[in-house]
């Protein structure tokens, strides 16, 4: 799908990842709807990018507030034909620590935005996907891209959790493109390794340098705009479909 002219919903727009993305559609003549629980965050992203960008703050794992959303990004830009979910959060809990067995809710509060955030989203953009009218000779009518983790492979002690949630990621890839092909939908999920994003900006190099050690190369963290131009790959090919694609630099992580 060619992005000029073209709009994106990006969950997690505001920063990291997302920002990422929509810095590299708006670059390439495509509109950003950005939807951040940071509403704050996400205005003052949306005005730096210009009068391409619009901010929505919503709450993904909320089936309100992500409607609400999504029929406010039909109003806004009159359709809607990317949809890139970054919106995510990192949590660490051991299944049985010092204090007892992990809480289930903090189990579940992960699952919910990570999980089911993403497929709340999904779901309601490719509902406005299937109204549009073909935008090439395979009749294309949208592209959805979620975001998974290495974790989803080799999750680290502590990671119960988050890995679940993106391991779910990668293994509703393939029925949901096979449930959307009809519609002329593509779906596919990108798996990243440890980027330099706000949830890795503060954390000291006691806790930096052992993962880039599991790095191969190149030796360092991953840069979001190297996550958007992935993002802008699946895009643009259309014969990518149903797959999760690692970008991680060859890591593999150790158990702690």
């Amino acid at each position: 799908m060619d992005i000029r002219d073209k709009v994106a919903v990006i969950t997690g727009g505001a920063s990291g990842l997302g920002r990422a993305t929509a810095e590299t559609i708006v670059a390439n003549g495509g509109k950003v709807a950005l939807l951040d629980l940071n509403g704050e965050l996400a205005t003052q992203t949306a005005a730096e990018l210009g009068n391409d960008a619009h901010a929505f703050t919503v709450n993904v794992s909320d089936s309100q507030s992500a409607t609400d959303a999504v029929d406010g990004v039909l109003e806004r830009f009159g359709a809607i034909h990317i949809n890139v979910n970054c919106a995510g959060i990192g949590a660490a809990g051991r299944t049985l620590g010092r204090d007892g067995p992990l809480s289930l809710d903090a189990f579940n509060f992960v699952i919910q935005v990570n999980l089911v955030g993403t497929f709340n989203t999904l779901r309601l953009c490719a509902q406005k996907m299937a109204t549009n009218e073909p935008q090439n000779e395979d009749g294309e009518r949208g592209v959805i891209i979620n975001t998974a983790s290495v974790a989803a492979y080799d999750g680290q002690i502590g990671q119960a959790g988050y890995s679940a949630s993106k391991g779910g990621v990668v293994g509703m890839t393939l029925p949901i493109a096979r449930d959307l092909s009809r519609s002329g939908i593509r779906v596919c999920t990108i798996a990243p390794g440890i980027f330099e994003t706000p949830m890795m900006l503060g954390a000291s190099e006691k806790v930096r340098m052992p993962l880039i050690e599991m790095v191969q190369f190149p030796k360092r963290l991953g840069d979001a705009p190297e996550y958007a131009l992935l993002a802008k790959q699946i895009v643009e090919n259309p014969y990518l479909n149903g797959e999760t694609i690692r970008l991680d630099a060859g890591i593999r992580m150790q158990p702690k």
